[in-house]
């Protein structure tokens, strides 16, 4: 085993760190950046959407989007983390601020951004299902960046194997026990939930009439992501805090999660068409029957 790690590539001779800016009395992390990332390049890409005939909204509900689904982000990625992964922190307030001190749950985040889009239809006379649609076209880029972030930090690395591009990562096992060589999951989600779930939302925004049915793109997201994340935990290592339950070796809680989102996403593929409409445009320049 020990000689089967030695021939991988290890994460120290990466020599990748954590920390992106060290000004010695302020530190900017990756992970900071990740998400400040996501955000902006989707607010661009976003705005470059509702440019096209159609639009579910104007650039001033866009700004907004952008602050309400930030904060839907955080609180609800937190308190994801919290309720699905760790419900023992409820009982020290204080500790659930701590956002760099435990995790951020992306079903938590889906949840509260879900929660923010609501409320800002909701005050302006908005589409939900509309806004959604385009929302979920810009949100592979928060899931590449994050995911690459992840990697940098060599935290929620796979399963031990022995594929070729296995990375020895530091601290996986007890001290004194061998480091095995295991799958970059990160790596993969990146490539899957990022990459290619944006292509395919590309391909359908741009190249199909995929738009002007409500809920074909956000169910066409969950279902891509849902199966996505899905596939992938069969080589991510389960959470340590579920060892020895069925979550570590039976279905992992990422898994468990994605259940209601292949579901949602499947039935909002299947009735989108009925829910065509004449759309008039908030933004843009033509109506679209």
């Amino acid at each position: 085993m020990l000689s089967a790690a030695a021939e991988h590539i290890q994460f120290a001779d990466l020599h990748l760190s954590k920390v992106a800016l060290n000004l010695g009395f302020f530190e900017i992390k990756w992970y900071s950046l990740a998400y400040i990332a996501g955000i902006l390049v989707g607010w661009w890409y976003l705005l470059r959407l509702l440019a096209q005939p159609g639009a579910p909204m104007s650039r001033r509900h866009a700004d907004d989007l952008v602050f309400y689904a930030t904060l839907g982000i955080i609180i609800g990625g937190r308190l994801g983390y919290v309720l699905f992964y760790d419900i023992g922190m409820l009982a020290y307030p204080l500790q659930v601020l701590k956002l760099w001190d435990g995790g951020m749950s992306l079903h938590g985040g889906v949840i509260g951004t879900t929660i923010a889009i609501l409320w800002l239809c909701r005050r302006n006379g908005l589409s939900w299902l509309r806004v959604h649609d385009y929302v979920a076209v810009v949100a592979p880029f928060g899931l590449f960046f994050g995911r690459l972030a992840n990697f940098v930090n060599g935290e929620l690395w796979g399963k031990p194997g022995d594929v070729p591009w296995a990375i020895v990562f530091q601290n996986t096992v007890p001290s004194g026990m061998i480091e095995p060589a295991r799958h970059p999951s990160q790596l993969y989600e990146a490539g899957l939930e990022g990459l290619v779930l944006f292509a395919i939302l590309w391909v359908l925004f741009w190249k199909t009439k995929a738009r002007y049915e409500p809920g074909k793109l956000v169910g066409t997201f969950l279902l891509g992501y849902g199966s996505f994340r899905f596939f992938v935990e069969f080589f991510r290592e389960p959470d340590s805090q579920f060892a020895g339950t069925f979550l570590a070796t039976t279905i992992h809680m990422g898994q468990l999660l994605c259940l209601p989102m292949i579901a949602g996403g499947i039935y909002l593929i299947a009735t989108a068409k009925k829910r065509r409409e004449r759309v008039e445009p908030i933004a843009g320049s033509e109506s679209v029957a």
